[in-house]
């Protein structure tokens, strides 16, 4: 698997995969994305500032997407918790989607090592790494946590006034020795 930088081309690609991740999701009766986040507009947010990246196979497949956001991302500035390193140097992981013609198959497992993998290559200053998911987001939780990070707290009502996330930290001196897949 390797990781692409997208590029205004790639955004019907993107939205593609997000809206079968919000449909996954939804089958799992899970209600994380079946509002109007994600949409359009951050995905080309995403894109212009250079933050989205495609996840593809090593037959150049694209099976999935995910954001790399620059802190300081004032999303988690009411987290119900504590970070284990309060830092500047923190990068945060958004809007990960494996398409389900790709599912089964490992990829967001691998999409998180090759995604480590960058950020120690490309992004040496990188300090944390911070993700969060929906409170019935399992399958999300299982991978978050089996790649080495953290649970740090909640958000409360980050995008509806009822919702709960669950909020991760990996620091990168542990990213040396995640797991391989």
């Amino acid at each position: 698997m390797k990781m692409k930088k997208a590029t205004m081309e790639d955004l019907d690609t993107i939205l593609a995969i997000l809206r079968n991740g919000r449909d996954q999701l939804a089958e799992r009766g899970v209600d994380q994305w079946q509002g109007d986040y994600p949409n359009v507009q951050h995905i080309k947010e995403d894109i212009e500032h250079g933050y989205a990246y495609l996840a593809q196979s090593n037959d150049d497949l694209t099976v999935g997407t995910l954001a790399i956001v620059d802190a300081p991302d004032h999303f988690y500035d009411d987290l119900d918790g504590k970070w284990l390193m309060e830092t500047e140097d923190y990068v945060v992981i958004h809007r990960v989607a494996i398409h389900s013609d790709h599912a089964g198959k490992g990829y967001a497992s691998k999409l998180f090592i090759h995604m480590l993998d960058y950020l120690e290559e490309h992004r040496p200053t990188v300090k944390s790494i911070r993700i969060s998911t929906n409170e019935n987001n399992q399958a999300m939780q299982h991978v978050i946590a089996k790649n080495g990070f953290t649970k740090v707290g909640t958000l409360h009502g980050a995008f509806r006034p009822e919702e709960l996330s669950y909020v991760y930290e990996l620091l990168v001196p542990s990213v040396s020795g995640h797991p391989q897949v």
